[in-house]
């Protein structure tokens, strides 16, 4: 064979999937959905009985986890729907930049500077107005389907 190696330019990720298949009779409330590409928490499930040739079918009414809008989907009960991996994750917040984005400190001492304020006015206000105070904050940062956002903030004493 040939000595010569090859190199490949990556521009890939892991191909971790970004959703899971999941029968939609066992999608539960509270759970997860993705309706029209969009990861959704569920807030309201209805099955239809079968009809005289055809499947049960399941209503699902979900609320988009990053802008609130409310979607939703009638699929039948047999086949699968796509479920998003949902994660939590806490980060220290270390700074607010004057563009609106934050400055947060991982786990590992690294800082990610990637993320935008959220858009909910309580949790902005309550975000500005701590760190303003010198507090120190832990935001929680919700990941899924590629989208990053603040969806939740403790105080875990001042400095």
């Amino acid at each position: 064979m040939s000595d010569e190696e090859h190199h490949f330019e990556s521009k890939a990720d892991a191909g971790a999937s970004k959703t899971y298949p999941q029968q939609a009779g066992t999608i539960r409330k509270n759970g997860y959905i993705v309706i029209k590409n969009r990861p959704c928490k569920v807030v309201e499930v209805s099955t239809s009985k079968t009809g005289k040739h055809g499947h049960a079918k399941c209503h699902f009414v979900g609320i988009d986890i990053f802008n609130g809008k409310k979607l939703e989907d009638i699929v039948p009960s047999s086949h699968n729907c796509d479920v998003p991996h949902v994660t939590r994750t806490d980060y220290q917040l270390i700074d607010i930049a004057e563009d609106g984005f934050v400055s947060l400190l991982t786990e590992n001492g690294n800082t990610k500077d990637d993320l935008r304020l959220p858009t909910d006015e309580n949790l902005l206000a309550q975000i500005k107005d701590g760190f303003a105070e010198g507090k120190d904050l832990v935001v929680s940062v919700m990941s899924s389907m590629g989208e990053e956002q603040i969806c939740a903030l403790k105080d875990i004493g001042p400095k």
